[in-house]
């Protein structure tokens, strides 16, 4: 082989592993994550700062890789490999059928050649290389494509605004950067629980804190029937015994019932005098009551417990009637206490072995939706309903007696337990369990 030969493989083979380290920095650039780059110029990585830069301005570096493609390709061209086919001439005219094909033949020979190793090596290898670990190759290209940008800095003005103008002319109008969605943030939570990377509790935890944008305090709240409150005409004997026998930590202070709400007193303050022996009066160390709508967000009453330095509020009606209680406690147990317990341990949900559920009135409606997997109604069919139990009465028209039933979705719902007019215990089996069930009777 003649050196000449050498040289122009040298050539070709160097264009082709330039043309690869072009697209694998511009694909590295475009697929890198902002928020990674964010937070590696912030633990001081000055090449991720560069990178997000240039991620922040595409246009720029864009251009700059597509004239670099461009001037490769007009390179390539030039050495075309015209010297190799020469070479391969007198091999080809050995074989004498081919012989007069054999310029023909030897020039498809290095193109076939050529244009392979441009595609595994100029473009596939890189591009994959880049998918891989878009950040870390985007910091290591960074400088030299902002040295390349700067260079050819007057060439990537032109082609940009001809680009800009061409656009106008189709009246093209650039969208604004997608922001970041909710469900974006799940799907990458739960590729992160596949891979290892979160626990499944951390992922429940997190689309829990998702749906506090969602749920009204309505929901959470202690049901008016259930506050346990302290009189001001009582005794202080009788309030002695109700601190000892619920053990909350703040109580409502009211005069005889809860439509004259005195004010809010926290239980340990009450009983440090009761174990110091003192004389008190709740009308003097109560403390002013909050009350908030029951269409308040969860997540708003949590600001409101913030400001007001409360962790207790009244749940009102439209008409100020006092509909329930609600605490930060209340707010906090939605996000990390599982669906199926209770702050006492009492189960609100329980599979039975007939694969039955047995269901408490009092679970909130949007958990019972979701933990049956049905869909959760609009805020029209929910309207006015909070619970189960509410669900259920809407369901029959009436406040219901133990042994009425409705057919929902596929789903038997039937009441096994009133207390007194309200819904404390369902029972929900598949229609087509009790059909399996009923064949085997027979």
């Amino acid at each position: 082989m003649s050196g000449t030969i050498w040289i122009e493989l040298l050539l070709i083979g160097f264009l082709i592993v330039l043309n690869g380290l072009l697209a694998l920095s511009e694909l590295a650039l475009v697929s890198a994550r902002k928020t990674r780059l964010e937070q590696l110029t912030k633990e001081g990585d000055a090449r991720a700062g560069l990178a997000l830069i240039l991620a922040n301005s595409p246009e720029s570096f864009l251009s700059t890789i597509q004239i670099g493609i461009t001037f490769v390709g007009i390179l390539a061209g030039a050495f075309g490999g015209a010297t190799i086919a020469e070479m391969l001439l007198p091999y080809i005219a050995a074989f004498p059928r081919l012989a007069s094909y054999d310029e023909t033949i030897s020039v498809a020979i290095v193109v076939v050649c050529i244009t392979y190793l441009s595609l595994i090596i100029g473009e596939l290898i890189p591009k994959r290389l880049a998918l891989n670990n878009p950040e870390k190759l985007a910091c290591l290209v960074a400088p030299t494509i902002n040295r390349l940008a700067r260079l050819a800095h007057p060439l990537v003005v032109l082609l940009s605004g001809s680009t800009n103008v061409l656009l106008r002319l189709f009246r093209f109008k650039a969208s604004p950067e997608p922001t970041v969605t909710e469900e974006e943030i799940k799907l990458l939570i739960d590729k992160g629980t596949q891979a290892g990377t979160f626990q499944e509790f951390e992922q429940d935890t997190i689309e829990r804190v998702f749906r506090l944008a969602d749920r009204r305090v309505a929901v959470l709240m202690t049901p008016r029937a259930d506050i346990v409150w302290l009189d001001l005409n009582e005794s202080q004997e009788e309030t002695k015994s109700k601190i000892a026998q619920h053990k909350y930590s703040s109580y409502p202070v009211v005069r005889d019932t809860l439509d004259e709400v005195a004010g809010v007193i926290r239980g340990k303050e009450l009983l440090s005098l009761i174990m110091e022996g003192k004389q008190f009066n709740l009308k003097e160390i109560c403390r002013k009551p909050l009350f908030v709508p029951e269409t308040t967000p969860a997540v708003k009453a949590m600001e409101l417990f913030k400001k007001s330095k409360m962790h207790i509020a009244f749940v009102v009606d439209e008409y100020g009637e006092i509909q329930g209680l609600v605490t930060y406690g209340d707010i906090l147990r939605s996000v990390f206490e599982d669906v199926e317990d209770t702050v006492e341990g009492e189960r609100e949900i329980v599979e039975r072995e007939d694969g039955s559920l047995l269901i408490a009135g009092n679970l909130p409606l949007d958990e019972f939706m979701d933990y049956l997997e049905t869909g959760r109604l609009s805020e029209e069919e929910q309207a006015g309903m909070n619970t189960v139990g509410g669900f259920v009465m809407a369901k029959l028209g009436a406040v219901p007696l133990e042994g009425q039933h409705f057919i929902w979705k596929g789903l038997r719902c039937e009441v096994v337990d009133m207390d007194g007019r309200r819904v404390d215990k369902i029972l929900v089996s598949k229609i087509e369990d009790e059909e399996k069930v009923f064949a085997t009777a027979l």
